[in-house]
């Protein structure tokens, strides 16, 4: 990976791994639908005038309508209400780790469409690690956790999973400003008509919900769609998503200093197993050598 492949890659691990911390902050004293309102509210307020001077809405809504509306499904105005809602049940440190099986589901996506990116012994190794990591979570630590909220966090990683393959597939022309600034747009209008009636619970809530909804807008929202297109053209879309296996250490840490949430044992053991494969199931497939070129040319691109 680049460096700039590497930059992109820690600043979306630390800025999508604080929003487990924000929304369990927010949707205790605001409704999951107003949650999500005003993260693309204030998002949109940010993204779609830049989009507007640069001329790139019009273009991008005429030619790729089709496929920026099924990216926002699967992106946003699905996931964004359905984690808010699993929040309000489970643990932000638990749910960031739950999320980490989105890889898993990236890469049996890509294979069903066609992706050149073989599956390597070493990176299935590692998605097994991953998936064992994930069952010691849910065998140590969802004891008696309601179905519904594991089915929320389960349709969130489907549309985790496959969002970022519409963009590399569909939409490699529309920048992602632009591309993020729609979403956002329409997601807010899905749920204006449910968040408006009930903003009075802005007017009565806390400091700390109100900033945490503000932070959600301005930081994991408009930044983070700006840089998250970026490292999925700087490294394709299944090692972006790989960042997915690092925001659970964020949100952890976040969750256990900061909402005093605890470090079991679950968490303690599944962690680890889930960052080594990361680290595994994301190493570069060698290239083919083609029969004339020496072992010691060979030239193999360092693990993520």
């Amino acid at each position: 990976m680049t460096r700039r492949g590497w930059a992109l890659f820690v600043a979306m691990s630390l800025i999508w791994g604080i929003p487990y911390l924000l929304i369990k902050v927010a949707v205790g004293e605001l409704s999951p639908v107003v949650v999500v309102f005003g993260r693309c509210l204030v998002g949109a307020a940010l993204l779609l005038p830049w989009t507007l001077a640069r001329r790139q809405l019009w273009p991008a809504l005429r030619r790729h309508w089709r496929a920026l509306l099924v990216f926002t499904v699967l992106e946003m105005t699905g996931p964004w209400l359905l984690l808010s809602y699993a929040e309000t049940r489970l643990s932000s440190s638990l749910t960031g780790l739950l999320v980490a099986t989105v890889p898993f589901v990236a890469a049996i996506a890509a294979r069903f469409t066609g992706d050149e990116d073989r599956l390597s012994a070493v990176r299935v190794l590692g998605m097994a690690l991953g998936v064992v990591g994930i069952g010691v979570l849910l065998g140590l630590d969802v004891g008696g956790a309601q179905l519904g909220p594991l089915v929320a966090v389960a349709l969130t990683v489907i549309g985790y999973g496959t969002a970022p393959i519409v963009i590399s597939r569909k939409l490699p022309e529309v920048p992602g400003v632009a591309a993020s600034s729609i979403a956002l747009t329409v997601t807010a209008l899905v749920y204006a008509p449910f968040a408006v009636p009930r903003l009075g619970q802005i007017a009565s809530g806390s400091s700390p919900a109100l900033l945490s909804v503000l932070a959600l807008g301005v930081v994991c929202t408009a930044l983070a769609m700006a840089v998250f297109f970026a490292l999925i053209r700087e490294v394709g879309p299944q090692r972006a998503l790989v960042i997915t296996f690092v925001n659970p250490a964020v949100a952890v840490l976040l969750g256990v200093l900061l909402l005093s949430e605890p470090l079991t044992l679950g968490l303690a053991v599944g962690l680890p197993l889930v960052l080594v494969g990361c680290v595994l199931a994301t190493r570069r497939t060698r290239p083919p050598r083609p029969a004339d070129q020496a072992p010691d040319d060979v030239v193999i691109a360092p693990a993520p």
